[in-house]
């Protein structure tokens, strides 16, 4: 049986060594990756990730409702759009103009409101274009929306992450300096088993959980004010408890907010179901 070697490394290079990927010295390198260094014109004060275990929870549509009540409350802010494959933000504000740069750096796009916004809809001829990339292209345009874009002076950069627990959370997680993240979740029966899995590949990463956030909890019926929860019982208390982070907030089927989004006036909106949030 081979020797199990969990001392530190004494030598300036370990690669030689006969304990080479054994020992202690290598696996903190590989469980630690360095960030990527921000723009030189970008001063950020603080990075949220937006994550969901599947699709289809309203991810991108609670990102940019944590954008818009920083904006209202007098903060700067933005949003990269890490939903390479799948980019809504732009549209949701009514950008469509092409991203520009220079010697420093790509600029991102800034909505009405002020909200600034780099997505690969932004650097598309035609917005409708697929992108059909492998995993590490797409990876490593997310590292550039981090590394190569002058930000400027932000104090909230919300990051709109695709679901699951792929390579892209992976990236943002290792590569960009993210200081918590917001799981959206359903009232669903299988979401106990989702937000579990985006809580432990947070936790796995070190990254604090700020709390969870549930999207679709009931429509209300316009006429007798009743709340109808077409998804079933909301759960999303007692996993809350169980993983102890908070619920940040309930969202309904609101029409008002989804008729926004179909206009592409987002930079509008005004949602008062997140409105209490610290983050």
């Amino acid at each position: 049986m081979a020797e199990e070697y969990t001392s530190e490394c004494t030598e300036e290079s370990c690669s030689g060594c006969a304990h080479a990927g054994a020992c202690s010295s290598q696996k903190k390198e590989a469980a630690a990756p360095s960030k990527a260094p921000a723009n030189v014109g970008s001063q950020v004060k603080r990075v949220i990730g937006v994550v969901s275990g599947k699709g289809g929870v309203g991810k991108s549509l609670v990102t940019a409702s944590l954008a818009r009540m920083m904006i209202e409350k007098g903060y700067t802010a933005g949003i990269l759009d890490a939903d390479i494959t799948g980019p809504s933000i732009p549209k949701m504000y009514g950008v469509h103009e092409m991203a520009i740069g220079n010697e420093m750096g790509m600029l991102p796009c800034t909505a009405p409101d002020g909200t600034k916004i780099m997505s690969v809809n932004l650097l598309l001829e035609d917005e409708e274009t697929p992108v059909i990339w492998r995993g590490p292209v797409i990876s490593g345009v997310v590292t550039q929306f981090w590394s190569d874009v002058m930000w400027g002076d932000l104090d909230y950069l919300f990051v709109d992450m695709p679901p699951g627990t792929g390579d892209v959370p992976l990236t943002v997680f290792q590569s960009l300096p993210v200081d918590g993240v917001v799981i959206v979740t359903s009232p669903q029966d299988l979401v106990q088993m989702i937000v579990k899995k985006a809580y432990n590949m947070a936790k796995q990463m070190n990254i604090p959980v700020l709390g969870l956030v549930e999207n679709y909890s009931y429509v209300k019926c316009p006429d007798c004010g009743k709340e109808i929860k077409i998804f079933g019982e909301s759960h999303i208390d007692e996993i809350a408890a169980e993983l102890g982070v908070p619920v940040l907030g309930k969202m309904p089927i609101d029409p008002a907010i989804a008729e926004s989004v179909e206009a592409e006036k987002f930079y509008e909106v005004k949602n008062p179901y997140l409105e209490d949030i610290e983050l």
